[in-house]
């Protein structure tokens, strides 16, 4: 059973415009409008937070909104522009999140993430994780997901949170409730309005004849996609630079044999193609197009470009179990979502120079299996937890390196946790800390060591103070251990005490 996300962008038009208001004509004071015109009609095609305080609302004449609202801001919509915006952000989430992703026009963005959520931790932390990153580039979102396109559509719209899960087989349980205009049926809903009809569960229970007599089949074939009876494919976009190879099949194949061998003749096509362009892989998908109009993904993934065929191969062999061939397959796709420049490189023939571990194929099998595969290097930074990040595990070395003039615990704690200390302050360690309901008493110390505030990232650090102390208790084990301030000015912390690393 597939699994699909809708991301629905209710403000696309508008921010858009403000992202790309670089001389700042548009005042963020006044309220904003989009207004599009067939003709001599103007209406309000997209409206920003203080237009809709303010009374106004998309489909309103632009003349009543001037009318109501002074100083209203206007600007003329630009749907080719607005594509082109909803289009960049489509190809953005088939590199993060899935290998089947399409544009759900004009506002919204589909995906089946089936097989994929566990990559990103599940689904609520997906979820979660697609609104946290599109708000950070200043996009308001919504987020469902469900058992079929319909359902995930209409429940990303019906209301204000920004993420709705309806857990697997209860879609039914979810849509019954929701308003008929959600359907996708836009020509269709005033008429059933004026029969009565306000939910879709009153239209799921009515007889199925009488609306076919009246409506024509297509409400039958919404109402059968939202409830997941009836398929409903998703055309997956892709770069116009991507690297596919395709192969169709006069008769469906599913025995896994059959399967393996062309995926094998795919990855040595794919792998020439690439050698033409000198490019090497990071990231492939493998599209399954059944005979009964579904499909399936497999996507892996290279630390580092890579053209080898023996090893792509091996990738893909080991999750074609994965495969479902259901009725057969009609036709198999190897696209490379993700390639980067690849160049042949000449082996040693020295006999008596070192082999070099090559580890990129074990972090390729871990990464593939759902694992998260990294190194942590040096930030310049003098606050400990700023000092260091995450980079990919075969990324270039930056150069940069932890200074080691005052002694560092191997286990840095995610965050500072309080503890109870008895200290005189303000420049003598501990005698005793009590950490997570234990009670310490401090035998040896070394401190303390003063670290200022990043004043130039954060103006509350302008006089920010902590003074760390290395203490080691009566039962042999070390701490790393800080007060927050300088134990005589309140403005320069609080002077609580936090624990916020173990040596070895």
């Amino acid at each position: 059973m597939p699994r699909v996300v809708s991301i629905y962008f209710p403000d696309l038009a508008i921010e858009r415009m403000r992202r790309a208001d670089g001389a700042g004509e548009l005042s963020a004071e006044r309220p904003l409008v989009v207004v599009a015109k067939s003709g001599s009609k103007r209406w309000l095609a997209a409206v920003d937070e203080k237009a809709r305080s303010a009374g106004l609302h998309v489909g309103m004449p632009a003349a009543k909104a001037q009318a109501i609202v002074q100083g209203l801001q206007m600007v003329d919509a630009d749907p080719v522009a607005d594509a082109t915006a909803l289009e960049r952000l489509a190809l953005w989430a088939l590199t993060q999140y899935s290998p089947v992703v399409a544009m759900d026009a004009p506002d919204g963005i589909v995906m089946d993430t089936e097989g994929a959520d566990h990559l990103q931790g599940g689904e609520a932390l997906m979820l979660s994780g697609i609104v946290n990153r599109f708000h950070a580039r200043g996009l308001t979102t919504r987020v469902a997901i469900a058992d079929s396109w319909g359902a995930a559509y209409a429940l990303a719209r019906a209301g204000k949170r920004e993420t709705v899960i309806a857990p697997r087989g209860e879609t039914p349980r979810f849509v019954e409730r929701l308003p008929i205009s959600l359907l996708r049926l836009p020509e269709t809903v005033t008429s059933l309005r004026t029969l009565g009809f306000q939910r879709v569960g009153e239209l799921a229970a009515t007889p199925r004849a009488p609306l076919a007599l009246r409506f024509g089949p297509e409400l039958s074939r919404r109402l059968d996609q939202m409830y997941g009876r009836l398929p409903e494919p998703i055309e997956p976009i892709r770069p116009i630079d991507a690297v596919e190879v395709t192969r169709a099949f006069a008769e469906p194949i599913g025995a896994p044999e059959s399967i393996a061998k062309y995926v094998s003749r795919l990855v040595v096509a794919l792998c020439g193609a690439l050698e033409k362009k000198g490019l090497g892989v990071r990231r492939a998908d493998l599209l399954v197009h059944k005979v009964d109009n579904t499909m399936q993904a497999i996507r892996a993934g290279t630390a580092k470009p890579a053209r080898d065929v023996a090893w792509l191969t091996k990738l893909f062999k080991d999750r074609i179990e994965k495969i479902e061939p259901g009725f057969g397959i009609e036709k198999l796709s190897l696209v490379a979502v993700i390639a980067e420049p690849l160049t042949e490189t000449q082996k040693a023939s020295s006999l008596i120079e070192e082999d070099v571990v090559d580890i990129t194929p074990l972090i390729d099998v871990i990464g593939n299996r759902g694992q998260r595969v990294y190194r942590v290097a040096p930030v310049a930074s003098d606050v400990p937890e700023r000092s260091v990040t995450r980079i990919a595990a075969m990324a270039e070395a930056s150069g940069a390196s932890w200074s080691l003039h005052w002694p560092r615990p191997v286990r840095l704690l995610a965050r500072p946790e309080l503890v109870e200390v008895i200290a005189l302050m303000p420049d003598h360690p501990p005698v005793s800390i009590t950490w997570r309901g234990k009670r310490r008493r401090v035998i040896r110390a070394d401190g303390p060591e003063r670290i200022f505030g990043e004043w130039w990232t954060r103006s509350s650090e302008f006089d920010a103070v902590r003074d760390y102390f290395v203490i080691e208790d009566d039962a042999g084990e070390r701490f790393w251990i800080f007060r927050s301030g300088d134990g005589v000015d309140a403005a320069t912390g609080s002077h609580k005490w936090f624990m916020h690393g173990v040596f070895a």
